[in-house]
């Protein structure tokens, strides 16, 4: 790396650094022409996904519109903000195991879905009925109806494991 200062070809690296989510990496430099120092910082340069859209249309993932979707399933719950933090993290990650360029916005719908679920059933019911597109309210009674009958179902497996 050239020196800011001497305009020298070469430095070392005197400390490296990482930061928490492992995506920064600080590095300590001394030229060794003229001894000075300065810190840089490097980042991992990931390609951005591109979410396929139900009607074939096409636009970069943005993780801001997540995030609103989420705040507004959220709304009025006791959800914190660093467990929508961590949820939009857990998303992320599961996208980018699963799609290296394009991912179906249904895919992402599924994985809001089972995340919101075992974060918070009102904002998961929330969610699901703009996602799910509930046209009248039998629909959203079912959904619901699937939740409680869930809740039984490991109700009566914990019983059993009790015995």
């Amino acid at each position: 790396m050239r020196c800011h200062f001497c305009n020298h070809e070469d430095s070392k690296v005197i400390d490296s650094r990482s930061s928490s989510d492992g995506k920064i990496v600080r590095r300590r430099r001394e030229c060794l022409s003229c001894a000075r120092r300065v810190t840089t910082k490097e980042y991992i340069e990931e390609s951005p996904l591109v979410v396929v859209k139900i009607d074939g249309r096409r636009e970069v993932y943005d993780q801001e519109k997540l995030k609103r979707s989420l705040q507004i399933a959220c709304k009025k719950r006791p959800v914190a903000t660093a467990a929508l933090h961590d949820l939009v993290g857990r998303i992320e990650g599961k996208l980018r195991d699963r799609f290296q360029e394009e991912v179906p916005s249904r895919e992402i719908g599924e994985i809001v879905i089972k995340e919101l679920r075992s974060l918070d059933e009102v904002a998961y019911v929330r969610f699901a009925s703009v996602y799910r597109n509930f046209q009248d309210k039998e629909e959203f009674i079912n959904e619901l109806e699937g939740l409680t009958s869930e809740e039984s179902e490991i109700g009566r497996a914990s019983c059993r494991e009790r015995v």
